[in-house]
Order: C-alpha cells, then sequence, then structure tokens
C-alpha cells in the first residue's frame, strides 16, 4: 500500500502523537510499504527528508502563541491560502491508497479530510486529545468548536476513527456523531525494549535526587493532565516518607499544580525538569520508585511505558479504560477514580512502604504490556485496519493483492 502520514507533530517535535506516528510511519516501512510523511514546519527540521525508509515533508507553518485557550500549548498550524493546493500536488504526486491522520482539530487533518473527499481515498483519524478545558468559559468555547468546525468537516469525509482507550470512545460518540464511517478499538503502543534500557545512576542525576524515592511523573503539565491532584495528595506522603520527591519529566504549559506546591508549602519535594529529551525517559523510569502520571481522564503512553518498564504506577482512572483489556487495581496497576486524592495519597504511601509488593505490580503491569500493547501488535492492527479501508476504494481493490511496493 501507499500510506499518506499526516500530522501536524511529528519529531524532532516530542509528545505522544508525534512519537507514536512517527513509530507507525516507520512501522509501515519496515513491513514494505512506500510511506509518506505530510507535516508541519518545526525549529531547524528539514523541509523534506527522508531517514528510516520513509519520505517527511514538512510544510510551511505558523506558531501560535501559548494561552489557555489553546490548553496552554504550543500549536503549530500550516494553514494558508495555499496549502489546499500545496498538499493536493504532493499527494497527487504520491498518490496514496490510503491517509491516515492525527488530530482531528488540525489544519492538515482539514486539508487532508477535503482532498480524500474530491479523490475518493478512504482515511484512518487517530484522535490523540480531546478538545476540553476544565475552566468553563474555554469548555463551552471548544464544545462550541467541536460542533461548529471540527464535527461538520469530519462528517464530508467521514473517516474511520481509532478509538485508543474508553474516555476517547465516550468523547468521540458524543461530539461526532455522524462524522465517522466506523470505530475501531486499537490501544497505544509501546516499544519495551527501548524504555528498559536506562541507567538509574544517570536517571537520578537528571533529577538531581541522590537517594531518595522518586515518584516520576512522566509528560507535558497542561490544564487536562495538571497534577493538581497529585500535589495535594503529596503532603500525606510526605507525612510517612518525608525524603520522598516529585520529579515532573515535562514542559510545564499550565502551572497550578506548582502554585498549589507552594500554597501547601511543599514546594521544596517538586523538581520539575522542564521538557526531557526522549533519550532520557529510559533512565529516568530506571530511578523512579513509581509513576504517577494522567490525573485526569484516561491513561495513554506515558503510564503504558512506564508500566513496561517495570515501574508500578498510581493514579486516577477507570479500570475498563481500554476496551477489551481489564485493569486490576493493586495487581498490575493501582488506581482510583478521579477526584480521590485521600486514596491518590494511601495508593502510593502502600508502594513505597512496601518495595517487594511494588516489584511485583511492576512486573505484573509489564507483562500485561506485552500481552496488548506492544508497537508490534498495534501495528499490526493499523496495516489491518489501512488495507481493509484501501480494500473499499473503488478500483483499488488490487492494491491489498499486490507486493507493497509493486506499482499500480
Amino acid at each position: 500500500m501507499r500510506i499518506a502520514v499526516v500530522n501536524n507533530f511529528f519529531p524532532p517535535r516530542v509528545g505522544g502523537s508525534a512519537h507514536l506516528s512517527e513509530a507507525l510511519a516507520i512501522g509501515y516501512a519496515a513491513r514494505g510499504h512506500d510511506v509518506l510523511v505530510v507535516t508541519a514546519a518545526f525549529g531547524e527540521a528539514p523541509q523534506r527528508e527522508t531517514r528510516d525508509g520513509i519520505r517527511i515533508v514538512r510544510l510551511p507553518a505558523v506558531m501560535l502563541p501559548e494561552t489557555r485557550f489553546a490548553v496552554s500549548f504550543d500549536l503549530s498550524f500550516a494553514g494558508r491560502p495555499s496549502l489546499p493546493r500545496a498538499l493536493g500536488v504532493l499527494l497527487d504526486d504520491f498518490q496514496p491508497d490510503v491517509i491516515h491522520q492525527h488530530g482531528q482539530f488540525m489544519d492538515l487533518t482539514w486539508a487532508s479530510g477535503a482532498y480524500a473527499r474530491r479523490r475518493g481515498i478512504p482515511a484512518l483519524l487517530s484522535v490523540h486529545t480531546r478538545l476540553e478545558n476544565p475552566a468553563a468559559l474555554y469548555r463551552h468555547v471548544f464544545r462550541g468548536l467541536d460542533a461548529t468546525q471540527v464535527a461538520p468537516r469530519l462528517r464530508r469525509y467521514r473517516p474511520r476513527i481509532v478509538v485508543m482507550d474508553a474516555h476517547m470512545r465516550d468523547y468521540i460518540c458524543s461530539r461526532y456523531r455522524g462524522g465517522y464511517r466506523d470505530l475501531v478499538v486499537i490501544p497505544v503502543g509501546v516499544d519495551p525494549a527501548w524504555v528498559r534500557g536506562g541507567d538509574a545512576t544517570l536517571g537520578r542525576e537528571l533529577a538531581g535526587v541522590a537517594e531518595a524515592p522518586i515518584i516520576l511523573s512522566v509528560g507535558h503539565v497542561i490544564p487536562l493532565r495538571d497534577r493538581v491532584g497529585l500535589i495535594e495528595a503529596l503532603p500525606a506522603v510526605l507525612a510517612r516518607h518525608p525524603q520522598a520527591r516529585l520529579v515532573i519529566a515535562g514542559r510545564v504549559y499550565y502551572d497550578a499544580c506548582l502554585r498549589r506546591a507552594e500554597a501547601l508549602g511543599i514546594g521544596y519535594a517538586v523538581r520539575p525538569l522542564g521538557a526531557v529529551a526522549r533519550s532520557s525517559i529510559p533512565h529516568l523510569l530506571a530511578a523512579a520508585t513509581v509513576e504517577s502520571h494522567e490525573q485526569g481522564d484516561g491513561m495513554g503512553t506515558a503510564t503504558l511505558e512506564a508500566m513496561a518498564a517495570g515501574v508500578p504506577v498510581v493514579g486516577w482512572g477507570r479500570l475498563d479504560n481500554f476496551p477489551g483489556v481489564a485493569l486490576r487495581d493493586g495487581v498490575d496497576v493501582h488506581l482510583t477514580h478521579r477526584g480521590d486524592v485521600e486514596g491518590l495519597a494511601e495508593r502510593l504511601i502502600r508502594v513505597l512502604a512496601d518495595p517487594g509488593a511494588a516489584r511485583a505490580v511492576g512486573g505484573r503491569g509489564r507483562a500485561l504490556v506485552e500481552s496488548y500493547f506492544t508497537l508490534d501488535r498495534v501495528l499490526d492492527s493499523h496495516l489491518a485496519t489501512l488495507a481493509d479501508l484501501a480494500a473499499t476504494r473503488p478500483g483499488r481493490e488490487s492494491a491489498i493483492g499486490r507486493h507493497p511496493k509493486e506499482p499500480a
């Protein structure tokens, strides 16, 4: 197949969406398919490059200023009057059998969706982020944007949408009804070998923590994952384990958690590292006693990578977070419901107090990831879905039967 991967976010930019789309694109190419990545320009990254078997084209983009309206995140858009034509020329030259889009509210998704409709090309859309904000004003604005901007565009070309977890399924069904042909459940995929290669000594040096227990929290701090609950649980944890330190490996776009820590008088126990190189994450995981990541709804890449590394995970979430995969509190993960600060503190204390039991939970979490969430398994599911979509395009049925790189 000829697969066009479209995502405004792509390495060297960091982030879960960027890294997953890169891993899938490289995986598609490794399986013998032709892959074109279309993304937005970022920093000093070359406009065009070929590596790891994939061709990457970065279109000129504008970085929006960081605001609470933008979920306190830096967003880059390639939108300009020439975008539809430039993208059309690029994709016409590539002749994709299917388009794999990432991010429902990005301009490259909208432009490639319009192209898919004109050319009759099926599209698969991975929705990584819910368009939500805890502030009441922004919450209503985002609902309006979903209703007036995102959903109408999806209805025009009706992609198949990847459902990564139960929260995302509920969100998609609520916000985008009629805007997709169907839903397919494919969880986030991780590479266990990569996260297990860390050096604990180097991780402690990166964290600035010599010997104390490390509560690691991986991922950017944004309103949807603000870590405030984790901070509010910390005083009870420090009362039992005064040497423990919370290390945040991610850029703090939304600093409510740091302000709350100062208000509670525990700022000394919180170490925000800022944006951390991807290569440093395995070292931090090797040094971590426990990982506590997304304090909003849902469990994503960072949680699964911590589990893959054998690090016990404590957090808020649903035991049915991953459709078809049952999580067990106290067995392969430590979970309580959203807003339960006391329960979060109790689970952190339990992990820090009993290293042997914590290692056992970490080991079972690791086995769970190997059974359901490895990148190879997720890659298989994506390719089967893409092949099924490509077969639905009139006149393209033969594309599935020929060798992946055999010309049509």
